[in-house]
């Protein structure tokens, strides 16, 4: 066990404070809602009908929507785009060896797309920015689908009887309200790692360039 949490322990760690997380927000929102139905005098609900409400997973899904979307677009952007003397940047004055054809690799101990070449290949070497968008692709749907639910009962609680289908909640202000506002944070903060790893360190981050290096060296090798 210690062998293998030594090899595994970030990813561990990782998922372990994804679920504690998920589980706090499940809790304190399922809380949140029966507040607030019984403030319009609406019938509490239990909590595996809460998990299944527009609510909750509106409130989840805007939010991966966000991460992945930003992950993705770091993962295809760092392909091309360069910042001279980040830690997050390959550099641009050298050849890296990500950018190296699979192709023309020597061993033979390679994953298997490489062996076969062609369109496995092709996908292969594409395929965590492929994973990442089309993440953020279910989360976007996801989130307009719980969104849609919600707006709907909102529309009820009000006694209008104009509801919308999720396509339609999709073209509303308030979904791309909801959008922009967690998508601009996860590129803020993206921003602020490239430009921070510049000059400043964390002795032993993989992040983070060596606490010795100059400002002007790119990179973290």
């Amino acid at each position: 066990m210690p062998r293998f949490f030594r090899n595994n322990g970030l990813s561990i760690v990782m998922f372990l404070l994804f679920f504690f997380a998920l589980i706090g927000q499940s809790i304190t929102g399922f809380m949140e809602y029966n507040d607030d139905q019984q403030t319009h005098n609406q019938p509490d609900i239990t909590f595996p009908q809460y998990l299944l409400s527009g609510h909750f997973v509106e409130a989840v899904f805007e939010n991966w929507e966000s991460e992945f979307l930003q992950m993705g677009a770091y993962v295809l952007l760092t392909v091309f785009l360069f910042q001279k003397g980040s830690a997050e940047s390959k550099d641009p004055d050298k050849e890296e060896k990500v950018d190296e054809d699979p192709r023309d690799a020597k061993n033979k101990d390679v994953p298997s797309p490489v062996k076969k070449r062609g369109l496995a290949l092709k996908l292969y070497e594409n395929s965590l920015t492929i994973a990442l968008f089309l993440l953020f692709l279910v989360s976007f749907f996801l989130h307009a689908a719980g969104g849609h639910d919600e707006y709907n009962k909102e529309q009820m609680e009000h006694g209008s009887s104009e509801t919308v289908t999720v396509l339609g909640y999709m073209a509303t202000s308030r979904f791309w309200f909801e959008s922009f506002q967690n998508w601009q944070s996860e590129f803020m903060s993206v921003g602020a790692l490239v430009v921070l790893s510049i000059f400043l360190r964390q002795r032993g981050s993989p992040e983070s360039k060596s606490v010795a290096s100059p400002h002007s060296e790119t990179g973290t090798a």
